[in-house]
């Protein structure tokens, strides 16, 4: 395979989008090699790099996602899960690797990526920070030394136009903690306190939820026991960590066996320590 690697991003006209077009754009190894967004957009023959706000770079932003996944290597989507899914499909017939930053997608939609992963390489990640994804793998092991003596609530924050709550990064973190523990996060999770309560029984794993202003994503987990408590913590303060995180997985499928990975196996974080 070429140094260069070929990246397309569907849904390219939104502001992940863009943002994933300048990273690709910038970096060194990467060509973008196709773009798309939703049909009817106005965005559509446009040139992507000039959507995306610098100088044309000659690829025009299509509606026929066939044609420019069949062209990439790896494509980036963060678009929505019904177009998500077509996207598997289309990937797993043109051999195309896929890096998914949907979110919302259902257990029947993770399984076409479990379909997909049979043919490609599929990451998919509710969040593509390094530090959050670190924060998981931290929020796993803290969860796994303290035992249910540790009462676990999750805070989150972002900005007034986020729509789902809590947020998927919020929801990956409760996983961690369960997994950390031993137990099924279904089975232990409350998102939702109002009212009277009653004591809290031992071992919930508690969500608490901020919307306000511009707030790009804080996450904060919780562990508190009698006389102490531990906080792990991380703040975005803008989202380009979140498109530099997306390349760098891109980056990785090209050389990735298939099936379906998330973060901690870009980073590593799941081989075994020297």
């Amino acid at each position: 395979m070429s140094d260069i690697r070929k990246f397309a991003v569907v849904g390219c006209a939104g502001r992940m989008g863009q943002m994933l077009v300048r990273e690709i754009i910038a970096h060194p190894s990467c060509e973008l090699s196709g773009a798309t967004d939703q049909k009817g957009s106005p965005a559509i023959g446009k040139d992507a790099a000039v959507v995306a706000g610098l100088e044309a770079c000659g690829v025009l932003i299509e509606e026929d996602a066939a044609k420019v996944i069949m062209e990439a290597d790896t494509i980036i989507d963060f678009t929505a899960p019904a177009a998500t899914v077509d996207h598997l499909r289309l990937c797993a017939q043109a051999s195309t690797n896929i890096v998914i930053g949907t979110t919302g997608m259902s257990k029947e939609d993770e399984a076409n990526m479990g379909l997909a992963a049979r043919h490609v390489s599929v990451v998919y990640a509710s969040n593509y920070s390094v530090g959050v994804t670190l924060l998981n793998e931290l929020t796993k092991r803290t969860a796994s030394i303290l035992g249910d003596d540790y009462d676990i609530d999750i805070l989150e924050m972002h900005h007034r136009h986020k729509v789902d709550a809590p947020s998927g990064t919020a929801l990956s973190l409760g996983k961690a903690a369960a997994e950390g523990r031993g137990v099924d996060h279904d089975e232990v999770k409350q998102a939702v306190r109002d009212g009277h309560t009653g004591a809290r029984p031992r071992g919930e794993i508690g969500y608490a939820t901020l919307r306000g202003g511009d707030v790009v994503g804080d996450h904060s987990v919780y562990f508190a026991a009698d006389g102490e408590q531990l906080i792990l913590s991380h703040k975005a303060s803008g989202r380009e960590v979140f498109s530099k995180g997306a390349i760098r997985a891109a980056i990785w499928t090209t050389s990735a066996e298939r099936g379906v990975f998330d973060m901690s196996d870009v980073l590593g974080l799941n081989q075994p320590m020297s």
